[in-house]
């Protein structure tokens, strides 16, 4: 059964198809039998407005784009959640793309959104992405757009981050106040400036008590994974066998560190101590559950949309908006994996 049509209504009642609208909008200078009569029929045949064609009138489409780059990991299913849930109540639509940390299909899904016509956009870089200019054409084009956790500080854009390096720096002082000195650091790619934060945060957290840094502590995910986890602590043990201590830039890799030491029977906190970062729900069942840095990444979702939806209505309403950082709160989670 087709839709029913503003067109169909004018035929039927033999007036115009401006007259069925302002009927149904209940405009003052139609008459009362008139209004009285499309609205009968227009509920008889069942008619829904045309959003799509309502919103192109206005200049807009009520819907937002996001693109992060892995759908699967834990921290950006839940900023999905809270961007959704905040989205639903302000009546957007949201289209998720994920860029598998391809700088390529991010530059490819910034241009589809754009195509799309969306409202704005939120996004968390991906692991690739040194190349701005995508990015800068947003900014060119005037589309709404809010950077989240993986960020680029040489966009004048809107940003919802943790301060990522003091988080580091109190997971490196949390592993030293259990009794380390001697603390492997598993980092990120070189590109994504979590990764350099937290790295950052990692040395901080060494000078601040007197431990001097050792570069070939360092061990460097390209892919950020169970798997480098696992074959990063088998090299650590390898190669500094005294290590007591290891901070990972996620709860992913952290997990693999764990998996190896059970699999080996590396005795975890007695022998080496491990903390994570995020707060994943795998830290809480593994065993030894694992200590870690909890990131509200829900609450990341939402404040993300409302700065999004912020600089919408700026648009809409032809004001100008500087772009502003929000920066949320984190808190060490301590568990098993770094009791003394």
């Amino acid at each position: 059964m087709k839709e029913a049509t503003l067109k169909q209504i004018a035929e039927t009642l033999g007036i115009s198809i401006t007259t069925v609208s302002k009927a149904l909008k209940n405009y003052p200078d139609v008459s009362d039998k008139t209004r009285k009569a499309v609205h009968e029929l227009a509920d008889s045949l069942q008619y829904k407005p045309n959003s799509f064609a309502v919103n192109l009138r206005m200049q807009e489409s009520r819907t937002i784009g996001v693109i992060i780059p892995e759908l699967v990991h834990h921290f950006f299913s839940s900023v999905i959640d809270g961007i959704v849930a905040e989205a639903e109540k302000h009546g957007y639509l949201v289209i998720i793309q994920q860029s598998n940390e391809s700088v390529v299909m991010e530059k490819s899904q910034v241009e589809l959104l754009l195509n799309k016509r969306v409202d704005g956009i939120v996004m968390s870089l991906s692991n690739e992405s040194n190349d701005d200019e995508h990015l800068k054409e947003l900014l060119r084009r005037n589309v709404p757009f809010v950077q989240f956790d993986k960020i680029s500080k040489l966009l004048n854009s809107s940003k919802v981050i943790i301060d990522d390096q003091k988080a580091a720096c109190e997971a490196t002082a949390h592993l030293i106040h259990k009794g380390c000195k001697k603390i492997a650091h598993i980092r990120g790619p070189v590109n994504p400036q979590n990764a350099i934060d937290r790295f950052l945060g990692y040395k901080k957290g060494l000078e601040k008590h007197d431990i001097p840094f050792d570069p070939s502590l360092v061990y460097t995910c390209s892919r950020v994974s169970f798997e480098e986890g696992k074959a990063f602590a088998a090299q650590i043990l390898k190669e500094h066998p005294d290590v007591d201590g290891i901070f990972c830039i996620t709860d992913l890799v952290a997990v693999g560190v764990l998996a190896y030491f059970n699999e080996h029977k590396i005795p975890v906190p007695q022998q080496v101590k491990v903390i994570g970062f995020s707060n994943w729900f795998m830290s809480q069942v593994i065993t030894p559950s694992l200590s870690t840095v909890e990131q509200p990444s829900y609450e990341m979702g939402t404040a993300a949309f409302n700065v999004l939806l912020e600089e919408i209505n700026a648009r809409k309403e032809n004001r100008v908006r500087k772009p502003r950082t929000v920066r949320l709160e984190t808190q060490i989670i301590e568990r098993e994996s770094t009791r003394a």
